[in-house]
């Protein structure tokens, strides 16, 4: 099988961000009085666009309810930037190995695009990927409107092009449009989860990828 383009998400499988995620919608959540929710209920947001994710947990906010609750996340998230050290073991290498092979690579990710605009530069991974879509100038996955605008900039049919997750909502997106996928196992959903969605592989380290081009 080969594929021309890879695409990434970027928290939980190349940047491993849930603890920080996870604290900064804390600080939100007790800023506005709301109920505490458990680490787990958090986490299982992660990859979904900022706004579908806090609706999903606090679901009797209303919008102004909801845009408070996200200035507060954005103030404790911004307070600290992720760096190299903050890349899961693997992805250099994994993304050097790609490049290598003249494979070009994208990210779609639950990320605002001022969030991803800071991380690609604090992790210094702005030079392998040759574009990248933002939930919030798109549409949150699982729709797959983020990989066909994808597609429509490659100009190749989904099939040519490999999604890389460590979400159900990544797989799911994927699945959507008809674009192979691999899960990652260290990220932020349990493999029991992922394999629902039938990846090519389900890989422990990102240099795995490599063995599929």
């Amino acid at each position: 099988m080969t594929f021309e383009v890879v695409v990434f998400d970027w928290d939980g499988t190349l940047v491993d961000s849930e603890q920080h995620i996870v604290s900064s919608i804390e600080f939100a959540a007790s800023k506005l009085g709301l109920p505490e929710l458990s680490y787990d209920e958090m986490k299982d947001i992660i990859g979904l666009g900022m706004q579908e994710a806090l609706q999903k947990l606090y679901p009797g906010l209303d919008d102004d309810g909801i845009a408070a609750l996200r200035a507060h996340y954005s103030s404790a998230f911004f307070s600290k930037q992720a760096s190299p050290a903050s890349l899961f073991s693997g992805v250099k290498d994994a993304l050097e190995g790609l490049r290598s092979r003249k494979v070009n690579m994208a990210v779609a990710t639950g990320k605002s695009r001022r969030g991803l605009e800071r991380a690609l530069d604090a992790t210094q991974l702005r030079p392998y990927f040759d574009i990248e879509r933002c939930a919030d100038e798109t549409r949150s996955k699982p729709d797959p409107l983020m990989l066909q605008e994808l597609c429509e900039y490659f100009s190749l049919p989904p099939e040519k092009m490999l999604m890389v997750g460590d979400t159900e909502y990544d797989l799911h997106m994927a699945q959507n449009i008809g674009m192979p996928a691999v899960g990652v196992s260290y990220g932020v959903h349990d493999v029991s989860r992922l394999q629902k969605y039938k990846p090519l592989k389900i890989v422990d380290n990102l240099t795995e990828v490599l063995t599929l081009i």
